[in-house]
């Protein structure tokens, strides 16, 4: 079985923690966890996950930041990557979305939605 592997990077413990335990248990997926985007941009580099759930509201490199660093490299450039945001209004998702992410899931998610949410972003729907 090929199981996908997600970085989730995210600086609160609490989500991190209910998104590894979410994934691990509905999906099966492997989860690495990066509390930070420097942390998150050192393991995505040396790791390659299959995707990346980004925070966008971070200290020191926040979510966009990221993302535009992890485009930057060629061994990073092509991990889909999806943000998480608390911030719902339209026109901040679609200013996210022109960024070229994959897709933005807004906090509070449903922990027993994520999977679906995940594959129906990243065109998964048949994966492991």
């Amino acid at each position: 079985m090929n199981n996908k592997r997600i970085l989730v990077i995210d600086d609160e413990d609490g989500v991190r923690d209910i998104i590894q335990i979410t994934l691990e248990t509905v999906a099966g997926w492997e989860v690495i966890a990066a509390s930070g985007g420097q942390e998150g941009l050192e393991i995505a580099l040396a790791q390659q996950p299959d995707a990346i759930l980004l925070d966008v509201m971070m200290p020191n490199l926040d979510g966009p930041a990221t993302f535009k660093q992890l485009r930057s490299y060629s061994q990073t450039q092509h991990i889909p990557t999806i943000l998480l945001t608390a911030k719902a209004k339209s026109s901040e998702q679609q200013e996210y979305a022109n960024l070229g992410v994959n897709g933005v899931i807004v906090k509070p998610f449903e922990a027993q939605n994520l999977v679906k949410q995940i594959r129906r972003l990243l065109g998964w729907e048949s994966c492991p």
